[in-house]
């Protein structure tokens, strides 16, 4: 049976965490679209030079970009994998199998309706590191919406659309199945050598979305990373000229360029995510029961 919570609920959830880690996606942003050739940057390093350039205000540039693609992309994946998730459920628990093939259908789905935010949200973070007369110089997501179809037509709103989606079909696919996963783990069986069981609480949530924020770290990075690194390009620059290009100059290492503040981000994210999810799903019921 559907669910029976609204379908965009999880887009307001995956928005509320979005405003707490948008530096740190700021961040993971600059250092995957650092012109090729240049000294590797730390993380450190891109935040001092970020504040310094315009102080603690430009960590959250873009955000408006990222609720964007909140509301678009999350929305879609978390809606649409809860709502098969529950019909799935209707008279058994559902296979491992079948989650994942569910929240590959979301994801996909999730990356295609928030592609342009992408664009915008990527263009919005790494346009202060980029030349001057290479800038994009959007205000907000509106206007840089507004510009985007201007400038390159609509064709232009699916820039990156192969990668994106990808990325999407594995953060989907790795994220919430793997959340899904621990926490009917941990509910059913004590952690080991300390015997302790888990009761579906707050503790039990964050344990179980950090175990998916890494894993969905590590399985997405190289996606994103070429992700990112499309979405910033203008002209005709397409995948594998980036490949090449970044594989040549770089080396394969490119592939995790970024994966400490992907991690540091998408770790707080993931738990800030579920557990917004949760006590909302929880507020709502509680609601209209």
């Amino acid at each position: 049976m559907p669910s029976s919570y609204p379908f965009w609920l999880g887009g307001v959830a995956a928005s509320m965490a979005a405003s707490c880690t948008h530096p740190l996606d700021l961040i993971k942003v600059r250092m995957q679209t650092q012109e090729s050739g240049s000294r590797r940057p730390s993380m450190i390093s891109v935040l001092r030079a970020s504040i310094a350039q315009s102080g603690i205000r430009n960590l959250y540039a873009g955000l408006t970009a990222s609720l964007m693609r909140q509301m678009s992309y999350s929305l879609v994946r978390l809606g649409t994998y809860e709502e098969l998730k529950a019909r799935f459920s209707k008279h058994s628990p559902p296979s491992t199998t079948r989650l994942i093939l569910a929240a590959s259908l979301a994801g996909g789905l999730g990356g295609i309706a928030g592609n342009p935010a992408d664009i915008i949200l990527v263009r919005m973070t790494s346009d202060s590191i980029r030349p001057p007369e290479k800038r994009y110089g959007y205000r907000n997501a509106l206007t840089g919406l507004i510009s985007l179809i201007k400038e390159e037509g609509v064709r232009g709103l699916s820039r990156g659309l192969a990668p994106n989606t990808v990325r999407a079909v594995l953060m989907n696919a790795s994220q919430v199945v793997s959340y899904d996963f621990a926490k009917s783990t941990l509910l059913r069986h004590p952690i080991p050598f300390i015997n302790y069981q888990l009761h579906d609480n707050l503790l039990l949530h964050v344990i179980a979305s950090t175990l998916a924020g890494t894993v969905a770290t590590t399985v997405c990075s190289p996606a994103d990373v070429i992700r990112s690194r499309v979405m910033a390009s203008s002209g005709n620059t397409n995948i594998p000229h980036i490949l090449v290009e970044s594989l040549r100059e770089e080396g394969p290492r490119f592939l995790l360029k970024g994966w400490t503040p992907a991690f540091m981000r998408l770790g707080p994210n993931t738990i800030l995510m579920f557990v917004f999810f949760e006590q909302l799903k929880k507020s709502w019921n509680d609601m209209t029961s």
